[in-house]
């Protein structure tokens, strides 16, 4: 999951690390009268879940750790230690820091790792972290992420979700327990378990297409939940062709089939749907798409569906 940088310095506060005075403003008025409050110079900065500064002449990591690497500072943190404070001074010499402020960048490093460990996240990134001309060392602003399989201990990190900030489909697949990412290809996927998603998505590419998204439905979905994943990826407007591919495991292929049926035909698919199932219960999962009366391709394995989806796709 991820907050808004305002919401994580809000956090990192709430641990030691220092952080620039500011509050949120929701109109023109309301940031005038903050800043006569706090005192000029102030800066105004739009909250938005997006990242990219250096694309707008900032310092890019990814672009520094391709041609530069040996400029990124690495420090191996052992969780039942933590950030020990001989690592930290370590990196803020490496930083460059003047002496006299190696004791407060320790400090706070060391704050940093803890509210990381604190709250379960799986990002703490500061950017920028700066010197002031007053020998203070503040993040500037602050970037947290957090693992979702953690937030039913974080009820109150959990209640900073912003829904608005997030693609539309991948909350709805979240209300039926289906994991969804948007892509942006043209080819549906419909798979589970994530390492056969993961397999999906390569072979497809391997055929020439690319995948319009990730969805495992995971081992043991029901029908309805079947038929809502089904439902979920007909709803991207840039899928041309549909690859179901099921191995049925704890998942019966003939669950899988009925729910594709039911989806099918309460939305009038028009979109070509290619399915491969493989596992318990798959002949009888084959007569279910056999006898629908729907225009199913059925694929005799992974790279057969993955051409015959990628053609369709064409």
């Amino acid at each position: 999951m991820k907050i808004h940088e305002f919401q994580a310095k809000e956090i990192l506060k709430g641990y030691s690390v220092p952080v620039p005075q500011g509050e949120v403003a929701e109109t023109a008025e309301a940031a005038a009268e903050i800043a006569r409050r706090i005192g000029r110079p102030v800066v105004v900065k739009a909250q938005i879940h997006a990242g990219g500064r250096g694309k707008a002449g900032g310092v890019e990591i990814e672009k520094v750790a391709e041609e530069t690497p040996e400029l990124i500072l690495r420090e191996a943190i052992r969780p039942g230690f933590g950030l020990q404070p001989f690592q930290a001074r370590k990196l803020a010499f490496g930083l460059g820091l003047p002496a006299e402020s190696i004791p407060q960048a320790t400090d706070f490093m060391r704050a940093l790792y803890k509210a990381f460990e604190a709250t379960d996240a799986s990002l703490a990134e500061i950017n920028p972290f700066v010197l002031t001309k007053d020998n203070r060392l503040l993040a500037l602003d602050a970037k947290m992420n957090f693992d979702d399989n953690a937030l039913f201990r974080h009820e109150d990190i959990r209640l900073l979700r912003d829904l608005d900030e997030e693609d539309s489909l991948e909350v709805e697949a979240g209300k039926y327990s289906l994991n969804y990412i948007k892509l942006d290809g043209a080819v549906g996927c419909m798979v589970n378990g994530a390492g056969l998603a993961m397999g999906t998505m390569d072979i497809i590419k391997h055929a020439g297409g690319s995948p319009a998204n990730f969805l495992d439905v995971g081992g043991g979905a029901s029908a309805e939940q079947v038929r809502h994943a089904f439902e979920i990826l007909l709803s991207d407007p840039n899928v041309r062709a549909v690859l179901i591919n099921i191995f049925g495991g704890i998942m019966r292929c003939d669950i899988v089939a009925t729910g594709v049926v039911e989806a099918a035909r309460a939305l009038g698919v028009k979109v070509p749907v290619v399915v491969r199932l493989e596992g318990t219960n798959v002949e009888e999962g084959h007569r279910i798409l056999r006898e629908s009366g729907l225009n199913f391709t059925v694929a005799s394995g992974m790279r057969d569906a993955a051409e015959k989806v990628v053609a369709l796709a064409r």
